[in-house]
């Protein structure tokens, strides 16, 4: 798999028509999308209000990791992307939800995973908004990228400009910069070999010996992935965005904390900022607590913080 014939030859099908549904119950058409590429099919979700008018339209993004279209993966089910979606799209907000290249029925033949780049995810989110953007269903169209999504959707709206961008738990620090946070606990000699190897790799340098422990973090499949993610800085990629932002950030978030927020609203003056009380990384609300916080990770039927949505409706609106 070539990654730079993701953004050349790219076409876009629509297939099917919306799926049987009592529409007095969903206030939405739920239907298939397809993004047909020369080396396979991204495969998305489309929730269009069942208005006979043109309607505005959100691409949102999941985060990082096997996470799918409904902001869930192999070992968590939360849907927390899917529920967003379905609140958006019965207060008159169409959106596209989509599993990213490699990941749930967006595994394409022969993919392997240390062909993936973080390019490869860029390229796919800008070719999804220039297709929505061309679409006369939609009367304008904007991002919310969620964790890692964010960082894709800020750096595909540089180059598609879409009227608005949604952060949702968006880190504001570099990718190095995140994992060495994530190991502040751990054992000096942990720190200083996590430290030891992202300091070759962000010199593009693959690393060959590490301690077996890490090897779920930097084994070699998954490392020129990380050599290409250390490039993009959130801070620099925000104060490109020129159309209006909204960063919201949850108080119980375990991955992001809220002076991550703080800092990606400083780098683009104007940005509205919100934090949520008691919202965690899954976008639920929880108390401050750390087994049912991370109870809430596998929780399907606990509804979203429910600020969340009337937030960005009104904000998109």
């Amino acid at each position: 798999m070539r990654v730079a014939v993701f953004c050349c030859f790219l076409l876009v099908s629509v297939l099917g028509q919306a799926q049987n549904q009592n529409t007095l119950s969903k206030p939405y058409q739920e239907s298939e999308i397809i993004l047909k590429t020369t080396v396979g099919d991204i495969n998305g979700t489309l929730l269009l209000p069942a208005q006979n008018q043109a309607v505005p339209v959100a691409l949102l993004i999941s985060g990082s990791g096997p996470t799918d279209r409904n902001g869930n993966n192999p070992a968590m089910t939360n849907n927390s992307l899917k529920l967003l979606a379905e609140e958006l799209a019965a207060n008159g907000i169409a959106t596209v939800r989509y599993d990213k290249r490699g990941i749930g029925k967006s595994v394409v033949p022969n993919f392997q995973e240390s062909n993936l780049r973080f390019e490869t995810y860029i390229s796919d989110a800008t070719v999804w908004l220039k297709m929505l953007q061309k679409d006369k269903r939609f009367t304008k169209v904007a991002v919310i990228g969620h964790s890692e999504g964010s960082l894709i959707g800020l750096e595909a709206a540089a180059t598609t400009q879409p009227y608005a961008f949604v952060s949702i738990a968006g880190a504001a620090q570099t990718a190095d910069s995140l994992i060495l946070g994530q190991v502040a606990t751990q054992p000096e000699v942990v720190k200083n070999e996590v430290s030891t190897i992202l300091a070759q790799l962000k010199q593009g340098k693959e690393v060959t010996q590490f301690s077996p422990y890490l090897a779920p973090l930097f084994r070699s499949s998954v490392q020129p992935y990380i050599i290409s993610w250390l490039k993009y800085s959130p801070q620099a990629a925000i104060a490109k965005i020129k159309g209006k932002v909204l960063i919201i950030q949850g108080t119980t978030d375990l991955q992001i904390t809220a002076s991550q927020a703080k800092q990606l609203a400083k780098a683009k003056p104007g940005a509205q900022l919100l934090l949520i009380d008691n919202m965690n990384h899954v976008l639920k609300n929880v108390p401050a607590d750390q087994q049912a916080n991370i109870a809430a990770y596998n929780n399907p039927s606990l509804p979203l913080a429910s600020e969340l949505a009337p937030a960005i409706v009104k904000f998109l609106r």
